[in-house]
């Protein structure tokens, strides 16, 4: 900043400075409280949005654990429309797939889960999606069709259900008869140390069709 000789003259630069830039400043200040006062209003809309839509998942629950599908089903179709992008919306998808099992819609729960493997907002609801199809796809026999789901999963993205995948499939190949597949199968999902103990069942289950199979007749 200049040094000036008097304050008279200091004033005077003020004075001038102040009536060139003073429409600026004051609409950068007003800017800047709009922004602000917006932003908190997006806020607490989103906030009271997420509110919302946790109170209505919470009821969609209550309906569930009561076996109540049909009242489950509403809510859950309600949801997604009424509160997108919300995780709450995942949620209520794969609670809708489940009421649909329980219904014995089989295809429509695939549908209901191939949509939020396409949508599901975190890659975790992904992988539950896309587990609970593939078991939907062993259950119908769609077995070929279940390797190829796993077959697509990224193992660097699938850390936590690296496990879940190695069983299943398994399953998978234990349904084809192809036993060697699935004996390694099983014993990748053992490997990640996050195997739930049936595996260890199935494993031996399969070490025991393996050696009777390999059995001479008589």
């Amino acid at each position: 900043m200049a040094i000036y000789d008097t304050e008279e003259e200091q004033l005077e630069q003020l004075k001038k400075w102040w009536e060139t830039n003073q429409t600026s400043l004051i609409a950068g200040v007003v800017t800047a409280v709009v922004l602000v006062s917006g932003w908190n209003l997006w806020q607490n809309h989103q906030l009271s949005k997420r509110s919302q839509a946790s109170q209505m998942y919470q009821q969609l629950l209550e309906n569930a654990a009561k076996d109540n599908n049909e009242s489950t089903e509403k809510l859950a179709e309600r949801l997604p429309v009424e509160f997108p992008g919300t995780a709450y919306a995942n949620y209520a998808g794969l609670q809708l797939a489940k009421a649909k099992v329980q219904k014995g819609d089989l295809e429509g729960a695939k549908t209901i889960l191939q949509k939020e493997i396409q949508n599901a907002d975190s890659d975790a609801l992904k992988h539950v999606a896309r587990l609970r199809l593939i078991q939907l796809m062993l259950a119908t026999a769609q077995y070929e069709q279940g390797l190829q789901l796993i077959s697509e999963v990224d193992p660097a993205k699938s850390e936590g259900f690296a496990a879940s995948y190695d069983e299943l499939q398994g399953d998978l190949y234990v349904a084809l008869d192809r036993l060697d597949e699935a004996r390694n199968a099983y014993q990748s999902a053992i490997r990640t140390g996050q195997a739930t103990p049936l595996t260890q069942f199935k494993l031996d289950d399969v070490a025991t069709q393996a050696l009777a199979a390999a059995a001479p007749t008589k």
